[in-house]
């Protein structure tokens, strides 16, 4: 059983298995390997002179995992309420979790099956987008959803953005009490 289960690792999806795993929540990130990211070429991310979009994901990957994330590459094919939280099955096998983020990108067809409320999108080539409140929560209770499916730009600076922010609501959930981490110099 995770605590935190993330569907995409792209950079909404490693950056909120980043967060969870760092506040020692036990984290699982499923990865289909199929991040638009992949074509990119990244000039605009603030502290990052130029990156190639393979090597931001591979970067965002190995810095989730070096707080503990486990990393699968598995494709997520449902995604189910259980007595403890969801169950996410893959064609290898199937994770149980407390909380689910849907980090899917263009994505929602798994959600949706799920009973995830979507809307129309408001970025251009993004047709359907999950129904989040301002924390990032969907309308099932324990699904959270973060980046381009739950409406933020394409971009990946605000995408990581959001999987960090929804990252930290989860933890402050579990946790019963606001997290915050900064690291300071020493």
């Amino acid at each position: 059983m995770y605590d935190v289960l993330i569907i995409g690792a792209g950079p909404a999806g490693a950056s909120a298995g980043l967060i969870t795993a760092k506040a020692g929540k036990k984290t699982l990130i499923l990865d289909n390997d199929k991040s638009v990211t992949k074509r990119a070429w990244v000039e605009n991310h603030y502290g990052v002179a130029e990156i190639s979009g393979p090597d931001l994901l591979e970067t965002g990957k190995n810095q989730a995992k070096k707080f503990g994330a486990e990393i699968i590459q598995e494709d997520a094919a449902e995604l189910q309420s259980n007595e403890n939280g969801f169950t996410v099955k893959t064609e290898n096998g199937e994770y149980s979790a407390k909380h689910v983020i849907l980090a899917t990108g263009f994505s929602v067809d798994l959600g949706e099956k799920a009973g995830v409320q979507t809307k129309d999108g408001t970025e251009p080539r993004v047709k359907t987008i999950f129904d989040v409140d301002q924390a990032g929560k969907t309308n099932i209770n324990g699904i959270w959803a973060a980046g381009t499916c739950a409406g933020v730009s394409v971009h990946t600076i605000i995408t990581a953005g959001d999987g960090a922010k929804v990252a930290f609501n989860i933890v402050s959930e579990l946790n019963g009490e606001r997290y915050v981490d900064h690291d300071v110099l020493k």
